[in-house]
């Protein structure tokens, strides 16, 4: 007799391919923050291949969709004395009325121009850098205003890191009491839904500053 051995379930571990954020041509996928299904019609443009911010005012730009673990990559420009960011994990909800009220903040900024800069503690508020939490891992990864810098954020159990120019600027947890603690020393203390959420949209912040983002793409981990 011939025993044969009963076929096993095997999971394998497929990673999800890259998708793009941004076409190049339109602000499809994209709106401003608690405005879903109301057209970008001024102010965030797209030109030359990138999403522009010509003026502030009009307010963040964020994705339709939300996402939990993510691997995201992404090209800025920012213009001379400018700031803005990459803020991640948002809540849409009316009673936040900004973006940062939410979502931790990757920092966009002309290091050499702008007042932020300076600000914070141990260069926590530089381009790169984990907006006012965590000291950069590396410093001056940014170029100056003006030229494309490539970011990169990953988001996975529990765990993030951000990368500028291929060097890493950020690592931390994304809860738990390493993060609690950096949060008691930041300006985010007294923000009761700072950082709280496991999953939520992507933003481009408004600073009021010109800012150019493009390349845009993410892979969900």
């Amino acid at each position: 007799m011939r025993l044969t051995t009963p076929a096993r379930n095997v999971t394998k571990n497929v990673q999800k391919p890259w998708e793009p954020l941004f076409d190049g041509k339109t602000l499809t996928g994209w709106h401003v923050y608690l405005k879903p299904g109301q057209p970008v019609t001024e102010k965030w443009v797209v030109q030359d291949g990138a999403i522009y911010l010509t003026a502030g005012g009009i307010g963040d730009l964020v994705t339709d969709k939300a996402y939990g673990d993510f691997d995201l990559e992404i090209e800025w420009k920012i213009a001379e004395g400018g700031n803005s960011g990459i803020i991640y994990h948002v809540q849409e909800d009316p009673k936040f009325h900004a973006t940062y009220q939410t979502g931790p903040e990757m920092q966009v900024l002309d290091n050499e121009r702008h007042p932020d800069a300076k600000q914070g503690r141990d260069g926590n508020r530089t381009a790169g850098a984990l907006y006012d939490l965590q000291k950069p891992v590396t410093l001056n990864a940014a170029k100056p205003a003006g030229e494309w810098n490539k970011a990169r954020l990953m988001i996975k159990d529990g765990k993030a890191e951000q990368y500028l120019n291929g060097k890493k600027t950020a690592e931390y947890p994304t809860s738990g009491p390493e993060w609690d603690k950096m949060v008691s020393e930041s300006k985010f203390k007294t923000w009761p839904d700072f950082g709280k959420y496991a999953t939520g949209k992507i933003a481009l912040q408004d600073h009021g500053n010109q800012v150019w983002y493009r390349n845009i793409r993410i892979r969900e981990l």
